[in-house]
C-alpha cells in the first residue's frame, strides 16, 4: 500500500485520483482525504491524510481484489475482537457472580440464582465497557497494554507467592493486591491524556513520568511493589495454618493417585 501511495498516488493529477479513494472516502471522511491545499492540481505527500486503518482495508482493493474481499478482512478483524471480547465478559460476570455474590454475598445461594446473577452481572458489565468505549480513552493498543498492566499488577505477585512461597499470608496478598493496582492507577492516571482530563490534572506529563515510562506500562511500578508489600505484611502477621500450607504443597506437587500412585 505504501509502495501503491508513493509510486502511483503522490504526483497524479487530482482529476484522477484512483477509484478506491473516493470509495473509502464516502464509507468515511475520517478513513483517507486528499485535499488540494496549494491549488495545482497535482498530489502531493503533504496533501493526503490516511487512517491506520486504510492499510489493512483498501490494501485487497489497491491489490486488484473484488471489493468484497475488504468487507471480509474487516468481517475477520470484527470476529477476532468479538470472540476476545466475549470471552472476557464470560470470565468478569463469572468471577463476580461465584467470587463476590457466592463466596461473600449469598453462600447459600442455588444455581438458578447465581446463574441469574450472573447473567445480570454479564449485561451490566458489557453495558460498562461499551460506556467506556463510547469515550474513546484511547486507542485499542493502549487499552489492552493498561489491561495487562492492571492484570500484572494485581494477580502476578500474589498468585506466584501464593504458590511458591507457603508463608504468604491472606492479609498480606489482599495488601499486595490493592497497593499494586492503585500504583498502576495512580501513574496513568498522571501519565494518560484521557485520564488526566478526567481528573483535572494540570501537572506536565513529562514531569509526571517516572524515569520516562509510558503509562501503557505502569505495571513495571505495580508489579515490584505488590512482591514487596505481600512479603512485608506476610511477615507481620500469623502464618497461615497447617492445612492452608498442605493445600500449597499439593498445588505445587499433585499426588498421584490411583494405578500411578500404587505402581511407585
Amino acid at each position: 500500500m505504501k509502495f501503491d501511495v508513493y509510486s502511483h498516488l503522490v504526483g497524479s493529477s487530482f482529476a484522477e485520483l484512483p477509484k478506491w479513494v473516493a470509495r473509502w472516502a464516502s464509507v468515511d471522511p475520517s478513513l483517507i482525504s486528499i485535499l488540494d491545499l496549494n491549488m495545482d492540481g497535482i498530489v502531493q505527500l503533504a496533501e493526503i491524510s490516511m487512517h491506520g486503518d486504510m492499510i489493512v482495508l483498501a490494501t485487497p482493493e489497491i491489490a486488484g481484489l473484488p471489493y468484497v474481499i475488504s468487507g471480509l478482512v474487516a468481517a475477520g478483524g470484527l470476529a477476532a475482537a468479538l470472540s476476545t471480547a466475549d470471552g472476557l465478559l464470560l470470565t468478569i460476570a463469572n468471577a463476580l457472580s461465584h467470587d463476590v455474590y457466592y463466596k461473600m454475598i449469598n453462600p447459600n445461594a442455588d444455581t438458578k440464582t447465581r446463574l441469574t446473577v450472573a447473567k445480570v452481572l454479564l449485561l451490566g458489565v458489557a453495558l460498562v465497557a461499551a460506556y467506556v468505549a463510547s469515550q474513546k480513552p484511547a486507542d485499542i493498543l493502549f487499552l489492552v497494554g493498561a489491561a495487562f498492566s492492571f492484570a500484572a499488577a494485581g494477580f502476578f505477585p500474589a498468585l506466584v507467592l501464593g504458590i511458591f512461597w507457603k508463608r504468604a499470608t491472606n492479609l498480606g496478598a489482599i495488601t499486595g493486591m490493592i497497593v499494586g493496582l492503585g500504583t498502576t492507577f495512580y501513574y496513568m492516571a498522571n501519565t494518560q491524556p484521557w485520564l488526566r482530563g478526567l481528573f483535572d490534572i494540570t501537572k506536565p506529563i513529562a514531569d509526571a513520568k517516572w524515569f520516562g515510562i509510558e503509562p501503557i506500562s505502569a505495571g513495571v511500578f505495580g508489579v515490584p511493589l505488590g512482591f514487596a508489600v505481600i512479603i512485608l505484611v506476610s511477615l507481620f502477621t500469623p502464618a497461615p495454618s497447617k492445612q492452608v500450607q498442605e493445600l500449597i504443597e499439593h498445588v505445587r506437587y499433585p499426588h498421584l493417585k490411583g494405578s500411578a500412585a500404587r505402581a511407585e
